[in-house]
């Protein structure tokens, strides 16, 4: 399992024999192999980076996330070349009808209301209305289920007066952090199976550069909703240094795919690569989690 390395300090960042150098003020210079890391997120603003140390993680197939002045991932740094089959996969991916995608966005809508279902299950809520509409979910979700399973879930999730708004604070600050994590580590998956970001299965938008990322990611998500609402109950409204570094360990909770256990970030590899296989078989092929609470 790759290593996810959060720096919110001020430090120096650069690169000796294939391994990241850490070097803080009045403490010890640290070393980590950059083969052990999987993401890298930088936060604070006053830290450095070299250009070496970059196309190393870059040839590593290591995701740079960098935070705004808000703390907020923003900036994203990948490799494009990391797959030796991207020009094949990305010509399938081009190539991919739409029926193909109306039946992947099907599969992936299904999987997000049941993994909502099984929050709700773990919070003392009923799931069986989102259970009776993840099994209706049709081709395309032509009659939005998404949107009506969103309509019960977040206030029986987070109480009546909640609203999901992006640019609101407390609980939408945390998810959207949350989710931003998701997103990049996301993309680093996509990337690593040979897809490209930017051709999407259902969102498409021209100011948005990693469409499929934000498809993908959508029945992932509850496993951030599960984590804001344990930092809800524990009074855990801001976005403090321990706050993130909970919501970051979303990367690390428990999934099932096929009966099989793993960490979210190997999740999303074995997903990603199904929807590679999607669509170079022609067929919505794809492996998706199923939410398990993490003990």
């Amino acid at each position: 399992m790759k290593r996810v390395l959060v720096f919110t300090h001020p430090c120096r960042l650069k690169l000796h024999l294939s391994q990241i150098v850490i070097t803080r003020e009045e403490e010890e210079e640290r070393k980590v192999p950059i083969e052990d890391v999987g993401l890298l997120l930088l936060e604070h603003q006053q830290i450095s980076i070299t250009l070496p140390l970059l196309n190393a993680l870059a040839d590593a197939d290591v995701a740079v996330v960098i935070c705004d002045e808000g703390h907020v991932p923003n900036i994203y740094c990948q490799s494009m070349n990391s797959h030796s089959l991207q020009g094949e996969q990305l010509q399938q991916q081009i190539d991919a009808g739409r029926v193909l995608n109306k039946q992947l966005w099907q599969q992936i809508i299904s999987q997000k209301i049941a993994n909502q279902a099984a929050v709700l299950t773990t919070v003392g809520q009923s799931p069986l209305s989102l259970i009776h509409l993840s099994r209706h979910v049709k081709s395309g979700d032509a009659d939005n289920k998404e949107g009506q399973a969103a309509r019960i879930y977040w206030p029986l999730l987070m109480g009546s007066d909640f609203r999901r708004e992006r640019e609101a604070k407390g609980v939408n600050a945390l998810l959207n952090y949350g989710y931003a994590i998701l997103r990049a580590a996301t993309i680093r998956a996509l990337i690593s199976s040979g897809l490209l970001p930017a051709l999407g299965i259902f969102h498409h938008h021209r100011s948005n550069a990693y469409p499929l990322a934000d498809d993908v990611m959508e029945p992932f998500r509850p496993f951030v909703d599960h984590i804001v609402f344990s930092l809800v109950k524990e009074d855990e409204m801001e976005l403090t240094t321990s706050v993130k570094q909970r919501l970051v360990r979303v990367l690390f909770s428990d999934t099932i795919i096929k009966e099989e256990r793993s960490p979210l970030m190997i999740a999303l590899t074995r997903t990603t690569a199904s929807l590679a296989n999607s669509y170079a078989e022609k067929s919505p092929l794809l492996l998706l989690p199923s939410f398990v609470e993490m003990g």
